[in-house]
Order: C-alpha cells, then structure tokens, then sequence
C-alpha cells in the first residue's frame, strides 16, 4: 500500500482503519491487542517517512507488528491472522519480503539494525535500519550492548521507542514538553550541529563551558542516557500525532547519525476497553467487541493454574521456597504468590539470563529458588544455566512452562527444545508430571532436591486423567500398565497421549510413566526389554537428543540389541503456528494417526 502521496487527514483516518480492522480481526482468531493497536500511529509515520521497498524495518518481539503486515499486501488474507497456513502473528520473511527479519523473542533488534548497517556500509548503499522497540524490551541486556557498540560506530540507524506503559525517565511538566518539543525540531537539530563546529575553532575554555551548558540543559530532559551513549535523543513526542511523528522521524532520518526518537502511546488506542496499562489486553484469546468479554471455556483445570495453586501452598509452609520470571507473571501462574509474598518472588521483566543467575546465590543461601520461565525463554539463559547454577550445582528448580506446541504463536515460541538443550548438562536433573497429581508430587521433589532441576508442562490442560501416584523418587519410573508385545514409554504430557493411542490399538499395551530423563530409570528398562521387544516413545519434544535418543542410548550401553525402538517426538525441522489440533496433524501425531502406524 503506497501511502507516500497521501495528506495528513488521509493517514489519520488510514491508521483508524487499520485499528479497526485489527480489533475485528482479533477479536475473532485472538493475538496481540493493546500493543499493536498502540503503535498504529508509529508504523503508519514509519512507512510514510522511511522506503519500505529498500529501509530494513526492523521490529522488536514484532507483536505489534500488525500494521506494518496491513501496509505491506496483506489486507485481503488478514483474517487469516494466526491461524494454520495464515498469516504469522510475528515477522516472517518466509512470508512477506517486506518482514525483514523473523522476531518472536524480545529486545533483538538493535542488534539487528546495528549488523543491517554494518552490512549498508560495506555495500554502499543509502538506506535507513529502522528499530521499532518497546519500552518493555528495554529491560533486556541485549539491548544495551547493540547501543554500546552503536554509539561508538555511530552507524545512521533510526531507533523507534514506543513507550506504552512506562516513561524510562517521567516528563517533567509543561517545561519537559517544551524542551522535548524543541530538541525534536529541524532547528534544534541544525542549531546544534552549527555550534558544535563553532566550538572547534573556539578556546578550550569556550569549549569547556558551552559543553557543561548543553551538559545541563540535558540533564532536565529524559535522554542523557542516551546522548551519554553516544546516541542522538529525540522525545518524549506523542505517538498518536501523525503529523508530529512524520517531522520528527524525517529529522532523525536526515541527522545520518544513530538516533531514538522516544514516543509515548497508549495501548489500546482506539479500543476504550482496552485503553491503558492494562496487561489482560496484551495477548488475548477471541472476545466479543462490545462487552470485550471472552467467552468461558469449559474442561479440566490447566497445568499453569496446577503449578501456581501448589507454589502459593508450598510457599505458605516454607518461607525458604523463593522464585523469579521475566516478565511474564500471570503466563507462568507466577501473578498469586507474587502478590501474596512480593518479598519472595519476583518479576526481573525481559532479564532470562539475570533471572537465572540471581536464583544461584539464593539457593547458596539456602533458599529454595523456583525459576519459571517458558521452555522457549529459558534458551535465552542457556550459558547462565550452565555457568551459574549448574557448575556450582545449585538447587534451583526451573519450572518451564508452554512445553510443546503452544498454538497460534507458533515457531518463535514452541517449545520443543528444552530437553534436548539441558540434558547434556552436568548435575542437571529433568523430570515431568503429566496429570495434576503428578505435578504436585513433582514440585514437592524439587522443593527437597538440592540439586539443578528442571520440570516441563504444556499449556493448557494436561492429556491424561487425574489419578493417585507414588512420590517421585529420584531416576525412577512407574510402570502404570502391564502389555503383551508392544511397550509405551511417555514421558510428561506424552504420557497421557500414549494413553489415549493405546485405547485405539487393538493390541494390549504397557505404559510406562518414565517420570525421569536425566537420570533415567536403567534397571526398569533392562527388565523390560526382556518382555517387550517394540518400543514406542512419546513426549511433546524434539527428537535429537530427546527422549528417544535418551533410551536409544541406554539400549546401547546395555548392549540391547533386540528391542526396536519407535520415537513420536518432532522432527528435526521448526513447527508453524495454528490451532495445536491442526497442527498436531499436520505432524501426524493425533492419537487416531500414531495408532495407524503401530498397528
């Protein structure tokens, strides 16, 4: 959609569109709401200003990204908006041409937009990174060491900051717009830059004073952090004023120096409702638009819901029990305790790696630190795991929720890895639950392991029914059924799908809770090997170096070399978005499929 021609007016109703046609849209198929809405405004200036056919844009997580997909072709197949074989509810260059970079985890693209530079450069060539980043992503460490670097090669890259919720430093009053105001104009700007080259020729106590000046006018304004940083500061300017944006971001654009322009918004602009730093409106599920109320879903309890019931009683009992998130305090069940016993547990915002790290002196105090973070976060404190908790061999227990297929926010966010990342660990341990019974006797043998942990559950419910089990005990499992032939090894929520396949068999089948991964349960699967030579292994999990692999090469160092074994873990390549039914399908891992195969 070319909008270059097009007058103010024209733009302001156009982003009024493009709000509306995101609400209806999500609304129905559910995504990322007060964020996008939020940024309309931003990204409508964005395309007007900057060359999308040449300026990467660079968008960070890329949630609010809706806007940008509706300028770039997409409008007609929107409605497609996360659903299987649609539209990608984050940037996907797969997608569009126009989606310069794949985004689902934060605060990566000033990075991003300092290596597009670096790649400018050397080619040659004039055209403009542009990082659209929110304030939330600036919590991240990441970002600071793109700025590092950024401020010192002074690369021309236009950094966007939509602050939607917090000011990284609050306006001060009428006099901090005016400054603000000022220090965005053209005449600012070119002032500025005339009497830094004045300076040059001026003595060194000329220079000295002018400089302490600048220095203090400064001060009062919120973007010393960045000019320190060697970043030029523009804002805060309102992110809702098309007009005001489009000036301020053709200064910026023609400075041909690194620089932020800092524009305050309001999440969920356009949708009352939703207005505001209200954070049930980030991500949501289909609601009705004129109430914004979601309909009731009916069916068993979640696994979340499970894990945060069980941490607020263990935390009632024992007030060493601890734990930390990033950011994502009602996704992980983290919001209850956290409100209760806000002395003991803690939100670190977009900080994985510091998450991990700060549970290490915790435990060596002997605290009992529960860490809790999506199987597709905890990547990011991978080196942390390692170097700071699991080399000291700490007794941190994370707890690592959205493991397996999460649905429509699909590859950035499956969590298909974390077996296969931490197993090769020293000192770590990996267990699962795979019914509510199962979790709480889970958590209750993490809580008295004084060693590195880690336990997985999905999203949503759990597969498998509700029923009495024995406490965990350390490497080892629980046969819950006996068979003739054919062994089922499940593991967490894979126990439950082994379940549902073996009701579809016409042969009798052993199950097997393998409970443990790392260490595994040796002497049970030498014994059942004896029995039953087709071994069939579920888990919601990668296949290299998964739980497949994890038996295979106990086989091996048993030297058991008639037992064929079968793995239903993924393949090696990344899972799309869509309803987790269809995707499932697509995967050929529906209960009715897996039977097909064994039979």
């Amino acid at each position: 959609m070319n909008i270059k021609a097009r007058s103010i007016e024209e733009l302001e109703a156009l982003a009024d569109e493009i709000r509306q046609k995101i609400l209806k849209t999500v609304s129905k198929n559910g995504g990322h709401l007060s964020s996008t809405m939020g940024a309309t405004d931003l990204i409508v200036a964005m395309h007007k200003v900057f060359d999308v056919e040449k300026d990467p844009f660079i968008f960070d997580v890329s949630h609010q990204a809706y806007a940008h997909k509706l300028l770039t072709g997409r409008w007609e197949e929107f409605h497609t908006l996360r659903q299987f074989d649609g539209i990608c509810g984050y940037t996907k260059p797969k997608e569009s041409k126009y989606d310069y970079y794949v985004a689902g985890h934060s605060s990566t693209s000033i990075s991003l937009a300092v290596g597009a530079a670096k790649a400018i450069a050397l080619k040659g060539e004039d055209r403009v990174p542009v990082a659209f980043i929110g304030d939330g992503s600036m919590s991240a460490g990441m970002v600071y060491e793109a700025l590092n670097e950024l401020g010192d090669r002074k690369y021309p890259v236009v950094i966007i900051l939509n602050d939607n919720e917090m000011s990284i430093a609050k306006p001060i009053g009428a006099i901090s717009k005016l400054l603000s105001q000022t220090m965005a104009g053209s005449f600012y700007q070119s002032f500025k830059g005339k009497v830094e080259k004045v300076l040059e020729h001026f003595p060194e106590s000329a220079t000295y004073m002018a400089k302490r000046f600048e220095e203090s006018f400064k001060l009062i304004t919120p973007g010393i952090l960045f000019e320190e940083m060697g970043i030029k500061y523009i804002g805060p300017v309102d992110g809702h004023n098309i007009e005001s944006l489009i000036e301020t971001m053709e200064v910026a654009k023609a400075l041909g120096e690194p620089v932020i322009i800092h524009a305050q918004t309001t999440k969920g602009k356009g949708y009352e409702i939703a207005e505001g730093t209200k954070e049930h409106w980030h991500g949501v599920s289909a609601f009705d638009l004129k109430t914004g109320i979601a309909p009731k879903k009916d069916g068993a309890k979640a696994a979340t819901a499970i894990f945060s019931e069980t941490l607020v009683q263990m935390a009632d009992e024992d007030e060493k029990i601890v734990g930390v998130t990033a950011a994502m305090p009602s996704g992980t069940g983290m919001t209850a305790v956290m409100e209760k016993y806000p002395e003991r547990f803690w939100d670190v915002a977009i900080a994985e790696q510091h998450a991990v790290t700060s549970m290490g002196p915790l435990a060596k105090e002997g605290f009992k630190p529960f860490c809790t973070i999506y199987s597709t976060f905890l990547q990011r404190g991978f080196d942390q795991v390692i170097h700071d908790i699991a080399l000291m061999d700490l007794g941190v227990a994370f707890s690592m929720d959205r493991a397996g297929i999460v649905g429509e926010d699909g590859e950035t966010h499956q969590g298909a890895f974390d077996i296969s990342y931490l197993r090769g660990i020293p000192n770590m341990t990996l267990l699962a639950p795979y019914n509510e019974s199962t979790m709480k006797l889970c958590m209750a043998f993490a809580k008295e392991y004084n060693h590195p942990c880690a336990f997985r559950y999905p999203r949503g419910a759990f597969l498998a029914e509700d029923c009495e089990s024995p406490a965990y005990e350390l490497g080892k499992s629980v046969l819950l059924q006996e068979g003739d032939e054919i062994l089922f090894i499940g593991y967490g929520n894979g126990v439950g799908r082994a379940q549902k396949v073996a009701e579809l068999v016409e042969a009798k089948v052993a199950i097997l809770d393998l409970r443990f991964v790392k260490p595994l349960d040796v002497e049970m699967l030498v014994t059942l090997s004896k029995k039953y030579k087709r071994w069939f292994v579920f888990s919601d999990s990668v296949k290299r170096a998964g739980v497949g692999s994890a038996v295979l090469e106990c086989l091996s160092e048993n030297e058991i070399q008639d037992v064929a074994l079968t793995s239903f873990e993924y393949d090696d390549a990344f899972i799309t978005h869509g309803n987790t039914k269809l995707v499932e399908e697509s995967l050929g891992l529906l209960p009715e499929q897996l039977a097909k195969r064994i039979s």
